[in-house]
């Protein structure tokens, strides 16, 4: 089972995600034991079994939604009577966990201006690997963005289209100038990224939606887009507005609504942490 884990740690390290099946209870007559662990890959390929027949074929599916939702959970099977839906009939039940494991989510930081600099800094520190993207060596330097797992210097939009962008993605396009920021913008709107936001005003953001649209971009994939970008907190600095910005990413990343915790009921669901010294 070693070799399951190193599997695990390779696609991890590659940028993929991926599940483990564990078998954590067998009562009665199963395929398989308790202890009993499956690998399965995105698109549905496995390594290991959990007892194979109707029952794994169900493990698999749960698992590929799983990763798609990249969220684990603990699905629960009978196996008694087929004609009431259970795949099995060896008597028994099993409950397995689909565990997922992902590579820490990326930031893309298309422009290595004012504002990237606290984004990148901030975007670091919770936990997400930061690339910068900018075609000035000055700019996306190493003394400017420290931490940084990657700085790429070179054609913003060549450079883009080079990556490979992954749902784990979070772009985030704060280039000098809206000829930058529609041309990065181009080279992102059709991936899979988990979050696509674009700085600038609505004025701007109208001109640039309505030049893809003219180049027959869908609504849909416009939609998508999250401009102007951040949330409403009333920013004016680079760094309040990085701060305004991860706000979003990570709400969106936890599938949150941002609700302020003012007017939340004290002792209630999403009542802030007190964290002592």
């Amino acid at each position: 089972m070693d070799n399951l884990y190193r599997l695990i740690a390779d696609a991890v390290a590659e940028g993929q995600r991926v599940a483990l099946a564990i078998l954590v209870r067998a009562e009665g007559a199963t395929p398989r034991e308790a202890g009993a662990k499956m690998l399965v890959y995105a698109d549905g390929r496995t390594v290991g079994t959990v007892g194979g027949g109707e029952m794994e074929a169900l493990v698999i599916q749960e698992a590929v939604e799983a990763i798609q939702q990249g969220a684990s959970r603990l699905v629960h099977y009978e196996l008694r009577d087929p004609q009431a839906g259970d795949p099995g009939i060896c008597g028994g039940a099993a409950d397995v966990f689909v565990d997922v494991s992902a590579p820490a989510p990326l930031l893309l930081v298309v422009g290595a201006g004012h504002v990237a600099v606290p984004v990148a800094e901030i975007g670091s520190l919770c936990g997400f690997r930061v690339v910068v993207v900018d075609d000035r060596t000055d700019m996306a330097s190493p003394e400017r963005f420290p931490n940084a797992s990657e700085r790429i210097v070179g054609d913003i939009v060549e450079s883009l289209r080079a990556l490979t962008i992954t749902p784990d993605t979070h772009i985030v396009i704060i280039t000098r100038g809206h000829a930058h920021d529609l041309g990065a913008l181009r080279a992102v709107i059709d991936s899979p990224a988990a979050y696509i936001g674009m700085i600038g005003s609505r004025r701007k953001v109208r001109t640039i939606t309505d030049r893809l649209r003219a180049d027959g971009v869908s609504e849909e994939r416009i939609e998508r887009v999250h401009a102007p970008i951040g949330l409403d907190i009333g920013a004016e600095t680079p760094a309040e507005i990085a701060v305004s910005i991860l706000a979003e990413v990570i709400m969106l990343l936890r599938a949150q609504h941002g609700t302020s915790y003012k007017g939340i009921r004290k002792g209630g669901q999403g009542e802030p942490l007190t964290l002592e010294s």
